[in-house]
This record gives C-alpha cells, structure tokens and sequence, in this order.
C-alpha cells in the first residue's frame, strides 16, 4: 500500500489555509502573570452547582437559564441574545455567515483577521489615526469602493486601550450597507455606556460581549446581541451544543451575584489609574490611557526590557509586530501591581 506523504497531505489542503500559521497561545511559566487581559479575581465554583450538572446529558442548546439572567441584566430581550465559546466563536460565525471583504482598523484585536483568512474572505486594514481613533477618510472610503459585509470595531481598543470615539462609529454605521460589529469585551471597565442603548435604532449594528474579562475567562461564554433576524441567520451555523453545562450552571450562578462583579470590575478601574499614573513617574516610560484591564506603554529596548521582566518571573505582553516599542500589561492585584512596578523600575534603571 502506498504511503500519503507529506506533500500529499499538503496538496489536500485549501490553498487558503496552506500557509496560515496556527495561533499559539504559550503557556509561559511566571509567578505573576500580566499578559493576557484576565481578571486577577475569580469565583468559587460550589458544590451545589456540580452537582446539579448532568454529565451524561448534553447541555440546554439554547443556553435558556442564562440567557434570560444576562437579557434582565442587560435589559435585553432573550430574542436578541446568542452565546458562543467565547467572542472568537461568534466571530467565526458572523464572518461564515455574511463573508467578506472584511474592514477592522489596525493595530486591534488579531483574530479578526486571523479568521477573515482561514475562511478565504478578503481582509481590509485600516491603520488608526495618531490618537490611536478611527481614520474617517479612509474608512469611509473603503466604505464607498469595497461596500464590505462586515466591519469590526473593537471599542474599548485592544490593544491600545481606548475607546473610538462614539461620533465616528455613528458615522460609519451609517455610511455602511452591511454589519458593523462593536467588540466590547472591555467595556465593563470603560466610563462609557457602549452601544446597547442603540441596539433598537440601528438594524446593522451588532455588538459583542464576553464574560472572559470579569472573571470566567475559563468559562468560554461570549454573546452576541443583534436585531432577531441577524441572530436567526446566524444560529443556522452555529454548533449544537456550543456552550457546555458547567459553564452555563457556573456563570448562571455567578451572575446572581451582580455585585461581587461590579466590586472587582470596580478594583480593577481603580488599580488601573493607580497603576497608570506610577507608570508615569518611570523616566522613560511613555503609558498610554486605558478604558481597558490594562495599560499599553511604550518604552526604549522594549524587547530587553521584556527580557528582563521575564527573568524576574513577570509576564507582560511584548507588542513587537503590533506596536514596535510597546509592552502590554493587564491590571492585577494591588500586590501584583506593586511587584511589577518595583521590577520595571528596577530593569530600567
């Protein structure tokens, strides 16, 4: 029998696909971890919930129970709701859907693009503006010759922090024929409101949530809130069965407890100001301010310095490629915070 070779196996592939790399999500030892927009906080997951978890049955495929408990919280009605694993699953499934050119403005979110390519739709960046805003002129530009299906915005920004400004997502709602996308996994730490207010006023606006930065990042569940017709389109490809028993019954019971979030979401506001104006005192330190679970800042041999960091047992995101010159960190725990001052502090000088 003949063997498939390699390049055989290659052949099969997709061209599409051929030479995409996987995303690598590394798993770096460290003892204070500041790298990747977690909650530094978690919740208990209590026996009484386990035991209510049916492990030879398969999980509510509508996810009912916590929809109606996310929908109440957020004013919603449950028509307008669909969960994911995770916003990267909703993702996958708005671009499945409605396909491309895809329009996100660059630096932001990675996957954004990253599934735009494994899917074969054409991809349109955008570079922000020197205030890290949206570029009007161009985006409205591409708008008007490229008429693309979906457009991306990812507000508060990641990785830059920001909010875009609410005026000039209005615009570009407006001036777009398809979907307009608000990513707000970062808004519960943000001083705006977001866009659920205008939901009912716009039939192309879509706007994502997640639970991944208030604490359950484990948990995998991300929404999606639209008009009832884009959900409907869009639960015709979504896989049964998406979000598992234990993170429904845990986030379910979790999100009872609205003011153990707000208290946390609260510390992490606060640290990060803390956190921002320490940044400031560091000669050579140029923080950025952030609406986000962290701050980016730019500093000189920023690769050495994340070195340096790390070797101390610190991680913190090194945005080479991204933004030339700039560390990413998320806001941890006052003690947290504390030893990674002390250690930047100490690697600058």
């Amino acid at each position: 029998m003949k063997k498939i070779s390699v390049s055989d196996i290659r052949n099969l592939v997709k061209p599409n696909i051929r030479n995409l790399t996987a995303y690598n999500a590394k798993e770096i030892p460290c003892r204070v971890k500041l790298d990747a927009n977690e909650s530094p906080y978690g919740f208990d997951i209590t026996d009484e919930i386990l035991k209510a978890v049916k492990t030879n049955r398969y999980p509510d495929p509508e996810a009912k129970t916590l929809k109606k408990i996310i929908a109440k919280n957020l004013r919603l009605n449950t028509e307008n709701i669909l969960f994911g694993n995770g916003s990267d699953e909703l993702i996958y499934y708005l671009i499945t859907v409605f396909g491309g050119p895809v329009l996100y403005p660059v630096p932001t979110f990675s996957m954004y693009g990253l599934i735009s390519r494994s899917l074969g739709e054409k991809r349109i960046a955008v570079p922000l503006d020197d205030e890290f805003d949206l570029n009007m002129e161009k985006i409205l530009s591409v708008i008007k010759k490229n008429k693309p299906n979906l457009i991306f915005l990812s507000s508060p920004n990641n990785p830059t922090g920001n909010c875009f400004s609410s005026e000039r997502i209005l615009k570009i709602i407006a001036a777009s024929k398809g979907l307009v996308i608000v990513d707000e996994a970062y808004q519960p730490f943000s001083s705006e409101k977001g866009f659920l207010p205008m939901l009912s006023d716009y039939k192309n606006l879509v706007i994502l949530r997640t639970l991944s930065k208030v604490g359950f990042a484990g948990l995998r569940v991300g929404f999606l809130t639209a008009d009832k017709e884009i959900i409907s389109e869009v639960n015709k490809v979504r896989l049964p069965f998406n979000l598992n028993s234990i993170s429904q019954a845990v986030a379910a019971e979790s999100l009872k407890n609205t003011r153990t979030i707000k208290l946390y979401i609260g510390l992490i506001a606060s640290e990060r100001e803390r956190l921002l104006n320490e940044l400031w005192k560091i000669r050579g330190i140029k923080p950025y301010p952030s609406e986000a679970n962290f701050i980016l800042f730019r500093v000189k041999n920023s690769d050495k310095i994340y070195q340096k960091l790390l070797k101390k047992g610190i991680l913190v995101r090194n945005m080479k490629g991204v933004i030339d010159s700039c560390l990413r960190v998320t806001i941890g725990t006052k003690n947290e915070n504390d030893i990674f001052i002390r250690a930047l502090k100490g690697v600058i000088q």
